[in-house]
């Protein structure tokens, strides 16, 4: 959903993780406390992995066609108009993650003071990656711009980009996990998990994408040049 360079972004961040060498013992300890079939849980999951889809395949579209920008007759309107409806989309994911965390018992050993402040932390850590980021990069920077041929000039090197990678996923992500360990809640660890796997598989997915509109742009303007 974001690009912090003029060319190609890489993959940090939690992208770096092996899933591989999770602890089993401890995935299935939470499995104990979930209800999978439960309408809220369900609801959480198909939002955390529809959101990242739904804005991929749009703005690729966009990206080919340039339907949205001529229906918008802008593609600075049309790219404003999307990243109100992923504003929307990201807000109900947030609210469904909520209810299933709400509607689903919790861990006793994460049901305390010292484990209260550690995710408020957290909460907060997120929302400085978070806001952070999007001041960096501005709303068009943020929400998809360069599919729409919205391209920065030049790297953005200032704070979040400097300390870490797509700041915008990760710090949602710690987000997530600070608001679990608030509310004790085995069920917002579990997504939590698939929130940063889903953002692992939006940053492999993007990312050469985004570097071959770059790619291209550079080319254009080598042959100006010459």
């Amino acid at each position: 959903m974001i690009s912090s360079v003029a060319g190609p972004d890489c993959c940090g961040g939690l992208g770096n993780i092996d899933f591989r060498q999770a602890d089993l013992c401890v995935m299935t300890r939470l499995l104990g406390y979930v209800d999978p079939s439960d309408p809220s849980f369900m609801a959480a999951v198909l939002t955390i992995a529809f959101n990242p889809l739904f804005w991929n395949v749009v703005a690729r579209w966009e990206q080919r066609t340039h339907k949205l920008s001529k229906s918008f007759g802008s593609p600075y309107l049309a790219c404003y108009s999307l990243g109100c409806v992923i504003l929307f989309l990201n807000f109900l994911r947030s609210y469904c993650f909520t209810q299933a965390m709400l509607k689903q018992p919790k861990m006793e050993g994460l049901d305390n003071p010292a484990a209260y402040c550690l995710g408020l932390v957290l909460v907060g850590a997120g929302v400085v990656f978070v806001l952070s980021s999007f001041f960096a990069l501005g709303f068009t920077g943020t929400f998809l711009g360069d599919y729409f041929g919205i391209l920065k000039e030049a790297r953005v090197t200032t704070f979040p980009f400097n300390v870490l990678d797509n700041p915008m996923y990760w710090g949602s992500t710690i987000n997530y996990l600070g608001w679990a360990i608030m509310h004790a809640s085995p069920t917002g660890l579990l997504l939590t998990a698939l929130v940063a796997l889903v953002y692992v598989v939006a940053v492999l997915y993007e990312e050469p994408f985004t570097a071959e509109i770059y790619r291209q742009k550079a080319a254009i303007r080598s042959h100006k040049r010459s």
